[in-house]
């Protein structure tokens, strides 16, 4: 199980009939061997096809409401600093494949390198405008379109830089399991507190532990209790700079 850790693959122990007995975890008859299913995928198909119906219902109509924010947005991030509009950065997905977030510029620098340093209080590298972007998340809206083609989900963990998480698997041994699902635009670490800078390993592993557990506890109406909940950080700022 160490050895496996780090991968996203179901992991099954194969053995005698006593196996199964070894601990208490769901098991299965193959043929005449025991099986213990030391880690599955955490939702079904059918929960699957419910998750991704949701994203799409209700991305694809937060758009269409907020596209005329959106632009405005654009137009401010042209006009305070040079740069591009839109910062792209690599990030792990579902099994860990790569793709590239989308969030509107806060600040002058577009690391996506070896080493990425995380925004702190103060940091002057967040522009003016960027400074209201990230205290009112405005800066997270990019990411409905990483949720239509399917790379985000709506609620999920919420993705890392890459050097972060190479840094974080090495650190936390059950790091990794949050590539079992999509990650998010918001999550349950989020709502609870656990949000922005983690100068602290300590403030990583109680993210981490939240994602797991809403990974293990995920529900439709889960979901939707994290976006009412998520309004609400929103308009506390909490953690935001």
């Amino acid at each position: 199980m160490t050895s496996l850790r780090d991968s996203t693959a179901s992991v099954s122990l194969v053995g005698s009939e006593s196996v199964a007995n070894l601990r208490q975890a769901p098991s299965r008859q193959l043929e005449t061997a025991g099986v213990v299913m030391l880690r599955e995928m955490p939702l079904s198909s059918r929960q699957r096809v419910a998750k991704r119906a949701l994203d799409l219902v209700i991305a694809g109509l937060a758009l269409l409401f907020i596209l005329p924010v959106m632009i405005a947005v654009a137009v401010l991030i042209r006009l305070d600093s040079t740069g591009p509009v839109l910062f792209r950065q690599r990030r792990a997905g579902l099994n860990g494949r790569l793709f590239h977030i989308y969030k509107f510029r806060t600040m002058t620098a577009l690391d996506d390198g070896a080493v990425v340093e995380q925004a702190c209080p103060g940091d002057s590298r967040v522009t003016r405008i960027g400074a209201i972007l990230r205290r009112s998340s405005l800066d997270e809206l990019p990411q409905l379109f990483n949720v239509l083609k399917g790379e985000m989900s709506l609620v999920g963990p919420r993705p890392h830089a890459l050097a972060h998480d190479i840094e974080y698997s090495r650190e936390i041994a059950s790091y990794t399991a949050r590539y079992k699902v999509k990650p998010g635009i918001t999550g349950w670490a989020q709502v609870n507190g656990w949000r922005g800078g983690t100068p602290e390993l300590s403030l990583m592993i109680k993210r981490i532990q939240h994602d797991i557990w809403y990974i293990d506890h995920w529900s439709v109406w889960l979901d939707l209790k994290i976006l009412v909940l998520t309004a609400w950080e929103v308009a506390s700022a909490r953690n935001a700079y």
